[in-house]
């Protein structure tokens, strides 16, 4: 046996105190709004003036020429919408589709697309950042907020030297003041611990990219930042502080990008931030599933292979052995089954503005193809928060309910969609014998409102290949005041079919067979559940719903006698059988 039960303690907080922390946060937040208004703000923000550009960051997230196309015959696709704005249009004095979209394009991510295509995109990049400077470029609420400013920052500071490539002189240093006076009002929005490393390296990418003084100063202030933001944010185990494995592969893009660009420039990277590049490559190799992109966990996406390939691309991974557990998670892996387990509580505070309440969710491969995952919600979905709970992983939920949920409302608009009343604490134990791999699960997030502990067993085969699990409601406390023991409370266990997957319910009416892009024969999920029925469901890939289906198991369970629902994934024999 190998692992200790892991307690997750996640803070409670009552209502009031997270209205009272809401308030304070908003009043602070109008002083700084009031003070961005005044002219010495402004002044500040325009001084020291940059001598240029300097150096040409590569930008380690590979562009998609065929986006940058569109672009370039005035066709903006973003969030799942388009603005045509024709060939040499201007998509900044207009009305957006939406408000995603509108995020995107004030972010600049298109940006790296346009700059694939060559000299044509590099020119239209330099007329798109013209035309935003004459309506955004002194300020501008929703485009300069933080969450917008922070990536644009970044955007800009690695095409900048591409697109001012045939500019003017009058033009790059309109360019390159832009990238100084958004570089010093990023290191203004940091606030906290949440996107601190963040922001602090995309405001140092600015530093680096300009040239003479006020670029040295702006560097050399963002990498103290990010010096000390960067233990609070990367984990002793390289797991990024929010528990999201998305999360933790764009830092690492984004440290490795700024360590080219300081080495273009001569300067020196903190010793913190090396460090977090070593734990976060650790990190993002453990993540790395068969089909090269990531799990589905904790506001992530599975992301594009290509995106987890860039990040990795000067690893050597000879004779490195994978550990079975990192940030929370467990790694089981047969001959033909990958199977990934959330272990641990959500994270909590501040960092838990885009955790998803989703106690024991799955994920699992089948021979290197994605067969069940979760929802793939993230903070660029074009999806409801609901989406973060319980409902759309693929795990046990008991009476309709939640076991954590974003707040609402003016405290959302103050502190961000933060988790509340999240299931805490988690324990797992991790066994192994010959021919075997086992895990054991358990949370009390229903305790509270039902008096009942979920238990998930997941055991898995190595001779037969396949995987047998448990999910079991036992007694943990007493029944809730009020409320008769003897009652049975509705459960359901679900597993989330991947889009590429399809899911079909044998005439029994119990199993379902599943079967993976590529695989002929397919797997069964035998059960003995109550009732079995396949329903539709969501799933998200680089922010877009992908309509899928999920295999939904049901029963009931008393209190005072708790209840169990077994289920078993083995590959379906070959018909007609081999001669």
């Amino acid at each position: 046996m190998t692992g200790q039960p892991t307690p997750s303690p996640t803070p409670r907080r009552w209502p009031g105190q997270i209205t009272a922390l809401a308030l304070g946060v908003g009043l602070q937040r109008q002083i700084q709004r009031e003070w961005r208004g005044t002219p010495l703000h402004r002044w500040l923000l325009a001084h020291p003036k940059p001598e240029g550009l300097a150096a040409a960051p590569a930008d380690l997230r590979p562009g998609r020429p065929e986006n940058g196309r569109r672009i370039l015959v005035g066709d903006f696709t973003f969030a799942g919408a388009t603005l045509h704005a024709g060939p040499k249009g201007d998509p900044w004095d207009r009305p957006n589709p939406s408000r995603r979209f509108a995020v995107a394009l004030h972010r600049f991510d298109w940006l790296r697309d346009l700059l694939a295509v060559g000299d044509s995109g590099a020119a239209e990049g330099l007329r798109l950042t013209l035309a935003w400077r004459r309506i955004f470029g002194r300020w501008n609420g929703f485009s300069w907020d933080p969450d917008v400013l922070e990536r644009r920052v970044f955007n800009l500071a690695c095409g900048a030297r591409a697109i001012c490539a045939k500019a003017s002189d009058a033009e790059q240093a309109l360019i390159a003041l832009d990238l100084a006076r958004q570089g010093r009002q990023l290191l203004f929005t940091i606030e906290g611990p949440v996107r601190a490393a963040e922001r602090s390296a995309a405001a140092a990418m600015a530093g680096a990219a300009l040239a003479g003084e006020a670029g040295e100063r702006l560097a050399a202030k963002a990498l103290d930042r990010l010096a000390r933001a960067l233990p609070h944010t990367v984990l002793a185990d390289g797991g990024h502080a929010s528990r999201s494995p998305q999360a933790a592969l764009n830092l690492l893009l984004d440290l490795k990008t700024l360590d080219g660009a300081l080495a273009q420039r001569g300067m020196v990277a903190p010793d913190e931030m090396m460090r977090a590049i070593d734990r976060l490559s650790g990190a993002v190799r453990f993540f790395t599933l068969a089909d090269g992109a990531l799990p589905v966990f904790q506001g992530g996406e599975a992301l594009r292979p290509a995106l987890v390939a860039a990040a990795r691309a000067s690893e050597d991974d000879a004779a490195r052995a994978l550990p079975a557990q990192r940030n929370g998670y467990q790694r089981l892996e047969s001959r033909s089954l990958q199977i990934v387990a959330d272990v641990e509580a959500p994270a909590a505070g501040p960092w838990s503005v885009t955790a998803c309440a989703q106690p024991l969710a799955v994920e699992i491969l089948i021979g290197g193809r994605r067969a069940i995952t979760n929802g793939g919600w993230s903070p660029d979905a074009v999806g409801p928060e609901a989406l973060r709970l319980v409902d759309a992983a693929s795990t046990a939920s008991l009476g309709d309910l939640p076991c954590g949920e974003p707040v609402r409302g003016m405290r959302a608009g103050a502190l961000g969609p933060r988790l509340v009343d999240a299931f805490a604490p988690v324990a797992a134990r991790r066994h192994q014998a010959d021919g075997a791999l086992w895990l054991e699960m358990a949370h009390d997030g229903w305790a509270r409102r039902f008096g009942l502990r979920h238990e998930r067993r997941l055991y898995l085969d190595l001779n037969a290949d396949e995987l047998r699990g448990e999910d079991r409601f036992l007694p943990a406390t007493p029944a809730p005041k009020g409320e008769d023991p003897r009652r049975f409370i509705p459960f359901v266990v679900r597993f989330h079919v991947h889009p590429d997957a399809k899911a079909s319910l044998a005439r029994d009416g119990k199993s379902v067979l599943i079967k993976p892009d590529g695989e002929e024969t397919g797997w069964w999920l035998r059960n003995d559940a109550m009732e079995v029925a396949i329903e539709s469901s969501v799933v998200f890939q680089d922010g877009q719903g992908r309509r899928t289906s999920q295999i939904v198991l049901r029963g009931q369970v008393r209190q005072e006698a708790g209840a169990r629902l077994r289920w078993k994934l083995a590959a379906a024999e070959p018909w007609p059988p081999p001669r």
